[in-house]
């Protein structure tokens, strides 16, 4: 039988770029998406006939109707024909605030999950379009493939990377995305370029100047990294990474990693885990 045991991968933004901001106040982006195989794991027990949601272990501070989970059960739901409800557990392993995706992770594994498991019957196309009303970052974890994004976020073309690992660090703060997009310091004049002349040159993230001033603790893991491998923060941060040709080295840099600081070694992956579980169902 099928697991209903279902991951929730983080991303990087391998490059990030803010293109200018819109009328309605949201930011004009290009960006590249690849995913971890470092995960969340949900686990889904279906309760037919009941509209009944539940979520164990609550999220400190963060009441069940408004986490990512149980909004993005509510969205599918509100599609069926008759009702079903969900017993959700969730194993938490993906740092909230860090930039890689882990709540936007944890929605769209939900949506792709209970789809299948309520036999909802949504398409790809009308999971990522009640993905985004989630976040911007839902669709492209919906859509399990690495990609190239512009908009804000939502207009995805899939991508092929070369594979690569990587060490994530977490620095010891919480970054506020929204406190970096409304920040009247945040560059927003990146002009926008063609996909191959992005992947050509060479890849920055227009927030990390910003957050590294506001958040020192960013700023001294970043210079940490940066004496072994290229590196960057990803999204709007907290957490920063560097790229590794292989697993050994990664680990071996890893190994030397200052107390204090929390981090992991994931492999890139242009399909995510999510894509593998669900192929079980097919």
């Amino acid at each position: 039988m099928a697991s209903t045991r279902w991951p929730a991968p983080a991303k990087l933004n391998l490059f990030l770029h803010v293109n200018g901001r819109r009328a309605d106040g949201y930011h004009e982006l290009q960006t590249l998406f690849i995913f971890l195989n470092h995960n969340d794991w949900l686990e889904f027990e279906v309760i037919p006939g009941s509209d009944t949601l539940t979520l164990s272990p609550a999220i400190p501070g963060v009441p069940d109707e408004q986490n990512l989970i149980i909004r993005a059960a509510r969205l599918l739901q509100a599609k069926l024909p008759s009702p079903q409800g969900a017993h959700i557990q969730l194993e938490k392993v993906l740092p909230m605030g860090g930039g890689i995706g882990g709540g936007s992770s944890d929605a769209a594994t939900t949506l792709v999950a209970l789809n299948q498991l309520w036999q909802a019957g949504l398409s790809e196309d009308e999971l990522a379009q009640l993905g985004v009303q989630l976040g911007a970052d839902v669709p492209v974890f919906v859509r399990g493939r690495a990609a190239f994004a512009e908009g804000v976020g939502e207009r995805l073309q899939p991508v092929e990377l070369s594979s690569a690992w990587y060490l994530v660090l977490k620095p010891d703060c919480h970054v506020a995305t929204a406190a970096v997009f409304q920040d009247p310091d945040l560059p927003r004049a990146t002009p926008k370029m063609a996909l191959d002349n992005l992947l050509a040159g060479e890849w920055k993230n227009d927030c990390e100047s910003l957050v590294k001033k506001r958040h020192p603790e960013v700023a001294n893991a970043l210079g940490w990294l940066l004496e072994y491998a290229p590196s960057r923060m990803t999204g709007t941060g907290a957490c920063v990474f560097a790229q590794f040709e292989d697993e050994v080295t990664a680990r071996e840099v890893f190994a030397k990693v200052p107390k204090g600081l929390d981090g992991f070694v994931a492999k890139g992956e242009n399909i995510s885990p999510l894509f593998w579980t669900l192929q079980q169902f097919k």
